[in-house]
């Protein structure tokens, strides 16, 4: 009884989570500008809390990798 009831208690708590966004590969990052740039700002928004995250890490990573390749671009390589 005791079970079912905790069941109950718990199950409003569960619509107050939101459903994680997954972990994007840095090669997504690198193929989507929109999706980079919009990680980055979350990323620089709270850097304390999300730097470390794989998701900021790969989005820097990517943004890394892109920046190097408009420079190699405009270097005419």
């Amino acid at each position: 009884m005791r079970r079912i009831l905790a069941l109950f208690l718990m199950l409003p708590l569960a619509g107050c989570f939101e459903p994680g966004e997954g972990i994007h590969a840095v090669s997504d990052y690198l193929s989507d500008d929109a999706l980079r740039a919009g990680q980055l700002a979350k990323c620089r928004e709270n850097p304390g809390q999300l730097a470390e995250t794989p998701n900021c890490k790969n989005a820097n990573e990517a943004d890394g990798k892109a920046r190097l390749q408009r420079m190699n671009k405009a270097l005419g390589g």
